[in-house]
């Protein structure tokens, strides 16, 4: 029987073990905790949840409720938990943290091809079979060790994520397309959608956001402010005008409804792999969601819109994905190793689980002799996999999982909902046929 190493005891390492245990591998779960303990987990029960009981929407069509539906599929052991696990929560899969993280834990040391050692793991050996699912909060001689071989260039150790808005809710009557020091008003040459304030506009945005209400703390000293990555709200508190000489200047941005420089301007950048959707550039914050959709929907073009992501800064230990993963979680240098959970890249409770689930499941095949096969680029999970392994190298944020991480659908649909239900449909059809042949 071969024995695969799987480091970090978390979501997605129990998931990960599951699934290599249950096609007959034996597997070594290595956890640090309780022998070193991290800021977040309270006790050495394995999956742990530490910020939040909601593991998200579990609505049809939604993102999340598709994502979980392949997890299900795919016999995920920890969606059959969160099921044992489910308290009220009304549209969102809620569970009670305690029988979640009992049953999980149950589960994995029950099993007979599993075996749990409670020890740190401060050296990976490349050349071994082995799936890497440390968390965000990787320890610190680790993650020294993954940046040599990895790179230390491609290993970051927090996260700073502007919020993503739909496209499709973006009103183009305000918001212009340009460039700075672009020339051309003809509203569509620009790499840029501006959004234009003017004086009083301006100065509202300022007091709401200054008055607004920041995420509590989950993790002491979770936020470590650099001055090249301030949020927005910690901007405006060293001056009003603060905002107007950063990520709101106006300057070469010319207002194509006035003919005149606007007193400030919000920029949104298309992004690359995420279809029809613009990020906020410049916008990380550290507010409640809830503060930012009601801020962000006081700048001009914005007033109606959907917000795919909110912004973020915390402490998160995760690699630069796209530049050394392939769309199966394996390293390009080194196949024997798979990445899964935060730390390849990915934010969220059930897309951890995703990872660790795949990671188990492609580590697998490889192990058989065989070639993982990648989720189909139409299902959540390979789209996800997709954005994480094919993202910009040098412009990488994690990602949770939303329909513009989708392909678009080859006949276009322009109701919101009909679109999302179509996405859903055709996704678990070809999860069906990727499972009909067996993984």
């Amino acid at each position: 029987m071969k024995q695969v190493t799987i480091i970090g005891g978390g979501l997605a390492g129990t998931e990960a073990a599951w699934q290599l245990a249950e096609r007959g591998f034996g597997v070594t779960l290595y956890e640090m905790r309780p022998i070193q303990t991290t800021d977040a987990h309270q006790t050495d029960r394995l999956a742990e949840l530490v910020c939040s009981n909601s593991l998200k929407s579990d609505s049809h069509p939604s993102a999340s409720w598709l994502l979980k539906q392949e997890l299900r599929r795919l016999d995920s052991l920890l969606m059959r938990a969160a099921e044992r696990a489910r308290v009220p929560g009304g549209q969102a899969l809620t569970v009670d943290r305690v029988v979640f993280a009992d049953v999980i834990t149950a589960e994995i040391e029950a099993h007979p091809r599993i075996e749990i050692r409670r020890e740190e793991i401060t050296e990976v050996d490349p050349a071994q079979p082995a799936i890497i699912a440390t968390g965000p909060l990787t320890s610190n001689s680790l993650a020294a060790n993954l940046s040599r071989f990895t790179g230390s260039d491609r290993l970051f150790f927090y996260d700073s994520i502007s919020p993503i808005v739909d496209a499709h809710t973006i009103d183009r009557s305000i918001a212009f397309a340009a460039s700075r020091y672009d020339k051309s008003l003809d509203g569509g040459t620009g790499d840029y959608l501006n959004c234009p304030f003017n004086k009083a506009q301006y100065e509202r945005f300022i007091d709401e956001l200054m008055a607004a209400h920041a995420v509590d703390e989950h993790i002491p000293n979770d936020v470590p402010y650099f001055e090249s990555c301030l949020p927005i709200e910690e901007i405006a508190r060293r001056g009003r005008d603060t905002l107007r000489f950063g990520p709101m200047k106006p300057m070469g941005l010319t207002d194509p409804r006035t003919g005149r420089r606007p007193y400030a301007a919000v920029q949104l950048r298309q992004e690359n792999l995420r279809a029809d959707s613009y990020n906020l550039v410049g916008f990380q914050n550290h507010l409640k969601f809830g503060e930012q959709k009601r801020i962000m929907r006081l700048i001009p073009g914005l007033e109606n819109a959907e917000f795919l992501r909110y912004g973020q800064i915390h402490r998160n230990t995760y690699i630069n994905a796209p530049a050394l993963l392939n769309a199966t979680l394996q390293l390009k240098a080194h196949p024997n190793v798979f990445f899964a959970g935060q730390i390849s890249g990915v934010e969220g409770y059930v897309e951890s689980i995703a990872t660790g689930l795949l990671a188990g499941v492609h580590l697998a095949a490889y192990l058989r002799g065989g070639e993982p096969r990648p989720l189909p680029r139409e299902t959540a999970l390979g789209s996800l996999t997709h954005y994480i392994s094919h993202a910009d190298p040098k412009k990488y944020q994690p990602a949770n999982i939303a329909f513009d991480l989708f392909p678009p659908l080859d006949t276009p649909l322009k109701d919101r909902k009909e679109r999302q239900t179509e996405v859903c449909r055709l996704a678990l059809e070809k999860l069906d046929e990727y499972m009909s042949v067996p993984v």
